[in-house]
């Protein structure tokens, strides 16, 4: 499938805890300024997502918990599914046309950090719902 893509993230840890650096330097490809960057938690069992867009682009990280992203490309139907959380650490870019949808199959909250290529305009949300993971 063309339209996603996994980078895998060191972490860094010490005493304090840890850190990973899921995006830096200069803007994401696609990206003309600053988008916007959003936390989202999805309880045990519970799904976020089920939808594409047409023009915005995703970068998608989960820090704590574990989820499991399944992708789905609107134009071939062929589907992927990646593992991803606190023990595979790895920032995913979602590309316009590929519908996604994120399930919490740990036991404990699964955090989602999101970063949009623009900022969500509720008069021009280009989200659009397909059903692809309960």
């Amino acid at each position: 499938m063309k339209h996603y893509e996994i980078q895998d993230l060191d972490k860094k840890s010490d005493e304090r805890g840890w850190l990973i650096e899921v995006l830096g330097g200069e803007l994401p490809e696609g990206c003309k300024e600053f988008g916007q960057l959003h936390v989202s938690v999805a309880y045990p069992g519970k799904v976020r997502g089920n939808h594409y867009h047409t023009r915005k682009i995703e970068w998608f990280c989960v820090p704590t918990g574990t989820g499991q992203l399944l992708l789905k490309d609107r134009e071939t139907g062929e589907v992927s599914e990646v593992m991803m959380g606190v023990n595979d650490l790895k920032t995913i870019r979602i590309d316009p046309g590929t519908i996604h949808a994120i399930k919490n199959v740990g036991e404990g909250d699964m955090v989602l950090l999101v970063y949009n290529n623009e900022k969500f305009d509720p008069e021009d949300p280009d989200t659009y719902y397909e059903k692809i993971l309960e």
